[in-house]
């Protein structure tokens, strides 16, 4: 261990029944680094983390951890903080119905014999928050604050712990780009304070704008570790597969057809807000192509996406006509009969049954199609279709007798596919289809999308991320405030544009 380097993590091996999570992994992150961990889902990132955060204990694993060149042997969580480690998970882990200063101090409170100090409380808490930029009252409840604020939070949360090694596991995925902006400059604060970070993310761009170093994890194993400057995102991604994505969005040469779809002067009612959430919105879908839908948080994509699908929303005014044909969509089951299915951004709350395994998660959408007069389940069929999607997808599991929730996020969201497609759909909405999900995955994916236009689905893409909507789209409609605020071709458009429109501008 040089004298730089704060933590060495040496042949660290974990199994668990009948799967090598970790096969001898080693990884090195020097003071004052900003260090990314990439790879695939089940690349083993998380496992390797959850081993130096004392959530696998030692004596689960086999190998060596050292920090300032010390040897270390976490036996819980509270040990590993002891020693300077903070982890940051995705899905945050603050108590929302308790203030910032309550949730700073949970655990470590400041006190003497049971007693809080709430005024050195309330005091340390305004300093913490100032560090990482934010002029928040300290007794501010958290369920009151955005995303990008809670994150920093966690952030403030791990400094308080005199963290000197921050994990930061997908830290951006539910931001805005100004909040996304925001956390990225926080993070290079704490680099020049001499903190170092180990950030793990699937979005490639940020990796390449933060990180000093990037160790790719594969299959479990340790592939390499580079300076950032030494890569190309090229070379980047065949570590990270193990072969060359020569075309990340294969979108081909498609020729659209007929208007399939209308929505014609859509407006809803948000009963929740009070608001009208929705103003006069009027799309054509058409055969052959993906229409893609840009803005930023807040603009109203989703909503649009629900209240089409029945399940948000009062409707004012308009009206869906799909073939010529005028629906009246009260419900999902309305909206699965009339051809038109959605994959919605959260897989896990809305997508699966994780408790329930790949083949009854595949079903779930088509049960009369397997079901003696509606009834009673035709367990043949069922076994047969869900094979069928399995292989066709190309999903990864051990069987289809195997819960959704052990599934690598690519897999879960293949499954969701898997569970749309068998409702033989003639519109498919697809909301964030890739976000949380690996580069390979997201490969396959955008290969799926294509291939179902190619079989005459219309499908409808909403995406935050530009570079995604330019690439597999042929038309983009920006929303701003609930409101269509343009609409350009993509060999037109640029991200410039895109920004243009969903700001107002």
């Amino acid at each position: 261990m040089s004298q730089n380097t704060i933590l060495a993590m040496r042949s660290i091996t974990k199994e668990f029944p009948g799967v090598k999570a970790l096969d001898s992994v080693s990884l090195e992150v020097r003071t004052g680094e900003i260090h990314a961990l990439v790879g695939e889902n089940g690349a083993g990132k998380s496992t390797l983390m959850k081993v130096l955060s004392g959530v696998y204990p030692t004596g689960t694993y086999h190998g060596d951890i050292e920090i300032d060149n010390r040897h270390q042997q976490f036996h819980s969580i509270k040990e590993s903080e002891q020693a300077g480690v903070a982890i940051i998970y995705q899905e945050l882990a603050l108590v929302k119905q308790m203030t910032i200063c309550e949730n700073i101090f949970l655990g470590s409170e400041i006190a003497t014999s049971g007693i809080i100090h709430w005024d050195r409380a309330l005091k340390a808490t305004k300093k913490i928050l100032e560090e990482v930029g934010l002029d928040l009252d300290p007794l501010t409840r958290i369920i009151n604050l955005g995303v990008g604020h809670q994150q920093l939070v966690e952030i403030a949360k791990a400094l308080s712990k005199k963290a000197k090694i921050l994990i930061l596991d997908e830290p951006t995925a539910a931001l805005t780009i100004e909040e996304t902006e925001l956390l990225m400059a926080i993070i290079r604060k704490l680099k020049e304070r001499g903190v170092s970070c180990i950030y793990i993310s699937h979005r490639l761009n940020e990796v390449f704008a933060l990180a000093d170093r990037i160790t790719v994890l594969r299959d479990g194993k340790t592939i390499c570790t580079r300076e950032t400057k030494e890569l190309t995102q090229k070379q980047l991604i065949a570590h990270m597969v193990g072969r060359e994505l020569n075309q990340l969005f294969p979108k081909g040469h498609r020729t659209p057809g007929e208007v399939v779809m209308h929505i014609d002067h859509w407006s809803v009612f948000d009963e929740e807000s009070g608001d009208i959430a929705l103003r006069d919105i009027s799309l054509e879908i058409r055969k052959g192509e993906v229409l893609g839908i840009a803005g930023l948080v807040g603009a109203g994509r989703s909503e649009l996406l629900l209240s089409l699908f029945g399940v948000w929303g009062k409707r004012i005014s308009g009206e869906i006509r799909l073939q010529g044909k005028r629906l009246s969509i009260k419900n999902p089951h309305d909206a699965i009969k009339a051809g038109i299915s959605l994959v919605t951004e959260d897989r896990k709350r809305f997508g699966l049954i994780l408790g329930m395994d790949v083949e009854k998660n595949i079903t779930l959408a088509s049960l009369e199609k397997i079901a003696y007069n509606n009834v009673i389940i035709n367990q043949n069929e069922e076994v047969k279709a869900s094979r069928h999607y399995v292989s066709e997808l190309a999903i990864k599991t051990p069987s289809i007798e195997q819960l959704a929730g052990n599934l690598s996020g690519g897999n879960q969201q293949k499954v969701v596919l898997s569970k749309w497609l068998m409702t033989e759909p003639k519109v498919l909405i697809l909301d964030e289809p890739t976000r949380g999900i690996d580069i390979g995955a997201k490969s396959e994916i955008y290969t799926i999308i294509n291939s179902l236009v190619e079989k005459g689905v219309c499908v409808v893409l909403v995406s935050s991320e530009l570079p995604e909507i330019l690439g597999m789209c042929d038309r983009v409609v920006v929303m701003h405030e609930g409101r269509i605020s343009g609409e350009l071709a993509t060999t037109d458009a640029t991200q410039e544009k895109i920004m243009h429109l969903a700001t107002g501008s």
